[in-house]
């Protein structure tokens, strides 16, 4: 009797444990967050992926939201990235919550992230609690948003649909932008992303004239204005 009492009580503790995979092309951010949530225990990390290829793999290995309870997706991953990764899991997993990470501040991605379906957007440097609150939120089917996130989401409101900076750039020409901010040139951008070194030149000719930059150099000046909040 104590034996099947012990069993069924393990099961009913695996039954409430958050599986979470972690998707993130840094192992030593990869450690951090699975530390993290070690010290968690109605948190699990089932499995972790280097790319974005792989983060979509290991997803449709688990079976989706039949075996995972969330997804913390970096917004940089290699190949495809992680707004790509984003919108492909909100169309094929629909109800996996999926919860992004970056480095960047929130008014340069949060909005973009929610729109596209993320339960929510944390900095990587977030405080453990912070970290933890926002999984349990998320894989209980809530939303997580930081102090800084809803004030971007307002300010978003409250421009009436007039976007300005980055948020004022399509999907593709974000990804652009981000690439070429990081110093890549237009056919390493095409190779990175699968489109004709033509069409990538399309699109940054179009980031320049929505950014007001001239060149690179003055894009990367503005990309890092940005990040700064100045």
């Amino acid at each position: 009797m104590n034996s099947q009492y012990s069993e069924a009580s393990r099961f009913d503790l695996l039954a409430d444990t958050i599986r979470v995979l972690i998707g993130d092309d840094h192992r030593i951010v990869r450690e951090g967050l699975k530390q993290i949530l070690a010290d968690a225990p109605d948190v699990s990390v089932v499995a972790e992926a280097h790319s974005g290829e792989g983060v979509l793999t290991q997803v449709r290995a688990l079976g989706g939201s039949e075996g995972l309870d969330l997804v913390l997706l970096d917004v940089a991953m290699p190949g495809i990235d992680g707004l790509d990764v984003l919108q492909r899991l909100r169309k094929e997993h629909p109800h996996l919550p999926v919860l992004m990470l970056s480095t960047y501040p929130e008014k340069q991605y949060a909005v973009r992230c929610i729109r596209l379906g993320a339960c929510g957007y944390l900095n990587k440097g977030a405080d453990p609690d912070d970290m933890l609150l926002a999984v349990r939120k998320c894989a209980g089917g809530g939303r997580y948003l930081t102090p800084a996130t809803a004030e971007a989401l307002a300010a978003a409101v409250g421009s009436g649909g007039v976007q300005a900076g980055p948020e004022a750039l399509s999907h593709r020409e974000h990804q652009v932008y981000r690439l070429l901010t990081q110093g890549l040139t237009v056919s390493e951008i095409g190779a990175r992303l699968g489109l004709a070194s033509n069409t990538v030149s399309t699109y940054r000719a179009r980031v320049l004239e929505k950014t007001g930059a001239k060149n690179d150099v003055e894009l990367a000046l503005y990309a890092e204005r940005q990040r700064s909040g100045a």
